[in-house]
C-alpha cells in the first residue's frame, strides 16, 4: 500500500530521537514500482522485513513472480526451493535498495530481514545450515537473516554471529530470553576479536513482540478477576505489562552499552550494539490507540518495525517524545510484582507465546509454500 499521500513528517522524525522506522511487509509489487526507494526517501524508511504472508498474498494475487517460477520450473527446481530462490531475489533487491543508506548511516541502518525456515525452530543443527545458506544466497553485507530465539537456537544465533552472520532474533516475549541473546551477542563478538576477526559491520537486532503479550494476559487477568478482591489489580494490569517488559528489556540493554567494559574494549574495535527492535507492534485491542506501541517505545538506539496500518496512524496523530520508553507506563518491578501476587508466572506465559509464535510463523511460511505450489503447478500445465 502506498503511502504517498501521507503527511510524513513526524515518522521521518523519529530517526532524530535515535530510532529507526523499519516496515515489516516487503513486497515485489514495491520493489517494481519504486516505492520502496520513494519511501527510503520520502518516509525515511531505514529498514524492511521479509513477511511470509505477505510474500503468499503477492504470489497469489499478482503476476509479478509468473516468470521467475516458470523459469524454475523449467530449471526443475523443487516447489521449496522456488520458494526460496523468490524470496531471495526480493530481499536481495531490496538490499540493493537500501545500500546507500546502509553505508552513510555507518552501516547501522539499511537492514533487510529474511527469515530461516520456521519448521525448523527446534532443531539447532537444521537452523544453523539454513542460517549460513541463506547468508551465501542473498550475498549482501546489509541482509539480516531471522532466527528465532528459541532456547534451542541460542548457540545457533552465537554461532552464525560469529561467522560473521548479521542476525535479526526473533519472537522474544521475555526479558530473560532477551539477556540470554544480548549475552550470545556480546561472546559472539569477544570470540571474533579473540580469534583476530574484525567485529565491524556485524549487525544484529533482538525483536522483542510486544502486543500479542498483552493479548496473550487478558484470559490470565480475566481468570485472575474472578475474585472479587483481585478485581481492582487485574484491571489495573490490563494493557501495561509489554510495555513493562520493553521498558525492562530497555534499562538492560542501555546498561549492556553504557559501561566501561563495553567502551574500552568492543566499541573501541568497531562493534556496534545489538539493538532492540519493536515488533508486533499493531494494537490487538481496539481499546488502545492505534499508536499504543509506538509513542511509548521510542527509545535511543532502538528500532520499531510497523505494518502499514501502524505507519499510517503513527504519521497522522503519533507523540514524539525523547526517550519515551525511559519513564512509560508503571516502573516494570510494580507490573511484574502485581502479575506474582495473581499468581502469573510471565515466563509461563512467554513460553505459551513463543510456542505459538513459532506455529504461527511455520502457518504462514507453508501458506506461502502452498501459494508457489499452486502457480507452480498451473505454470507446469497441471490442474490445481
Amino acid at each position: 500500500m502506498s503511502n504517498k499521500t501521507m503527511d510524513t513528517e513526524r515518522i521521518r522524525r523519529l530517526s532524530d530521537y535515535g530510532q529507526s522506522f523499519w516496515l515489516d511487509n516487503l513486497t515485489r509489487e514495491m520493489l517494481h514500482d519504486g516505492e520502496l526507494k520513494a519511501r527510503i526517501k520520502e518516509e525515511g524508511l531505514r529498514g524492511v522485513t521479509s513477511n511470509p504472508k505477505t510474500f503468499s498474498d503477492s504470489v497469489r494475487s499478482g503476476k509479478l513472480y509468473n516468470e521467475d517460477i516458470e523459469s524454475l520450473v523449467n530449471q526443475g527446481e523443487t516447489n521449496e526451493a522456488i520458494y526460496e530462490a523468490l524470496m531471495v531475489s526480493d530481499v536481495q533487491k531490496a538490499c540493493d535498495a537500501f545500500r546507500d543508506l546502509y553505508e552513510s548511516s555507518a552501516k547501522v541502518d539499511g537492514y533487510v530481514s529474511i527469515e530461516v525456515d520456521p519448521r525448523l525452530a527446534h532443531d539447532p543443527d537444521g537452523t544453523l545450515e539454513a542460517a549460513r545458506n541463506l547468508w551465501e544466497s542473498v550475498d549482501r553485507p546489509n541482509a539480516m537473516i531471522k532466527i528465532p530465539g528459541t532456547a534451542s537456537c541460542l548457540p545457533v544465533i552465537e554461532q552464525a554471529l560469529y561467522e560473521g552472520i548479521n542476525v535479526n532474533v526473533t519472537l522474544l516475549f521475555s526479558v530473560s530470553r532477551y539477556r540470554e541473546v544480548a549475552a550470545c551477542y556480546l561472546r559472539a563478538l569477544r570470540r571474533r576479536v579473540r580469534d583476530g576477526r574484525d567485529v565491524k559491520g556485524l549487525a544484529s537486532v533482538a525483536s522483542f513482540f510486544l502486543s500479542r503479550i498483552d493479548s496473550k494476559l487478558e484470559s490470565y487477568l480475566d481468570d485472575a478477576a474472578k475474585s472479587p478482591d483481585k478485581r481492582e489489580l487485574t484491571q489495573s494490569l490490563r494493557g501495561t505489562v509489554a510495555i513493562a517488559q520493553a521498558r525492562a528489556a530497555f534499562e538492560s540493554y542501555s546498561e549492556s552499552y553504557s559501561n566501561t567494559a563495553w567502551k574500552e574494549s568492543l566499541q573501541k574495535d568497531g562493534a556496534l550494539p545489538q539493538r532492540l527492535l519493536w515488533a508486533s507492534t499493531s494494537v490487538k485491542n481496539k481499546a488502545y490507540p492505534e499508536t499504543y506501541y509506538v509513542d511509548s517505545l521510542v527509545g535511543e538506539g532502538t528500532v520499531n518495525t510497523m505494518p502499514e496500518s501502524t505507519v499510517r496512524a503513527f504519521a497522522e496523530a503519533g507523540n514524539l517524545e525523547k526517550n519515551a520508553i525511559e519513564k512509560a507506563g508503571e516502573e516494570p518491578s510494580k507490573v511484574f510484582d502485581s502479575l506474582e501476587k495473581l499468581g502469573i508466572d510471565l515466563e509461563v506465559v512467554s513460553q505459551e507465546l513463543e510456542d505459538e509464535g513459532v506455529q504461527k510463523f511455520v502457518d504462514a511460511f507453508e501458506t506461502g509454500l502452498r501459494s508457489v505450489v499452486r502457480q507452480a503447478k498451473q505454470l507446469r500445465g497441471a490442474a490445481v
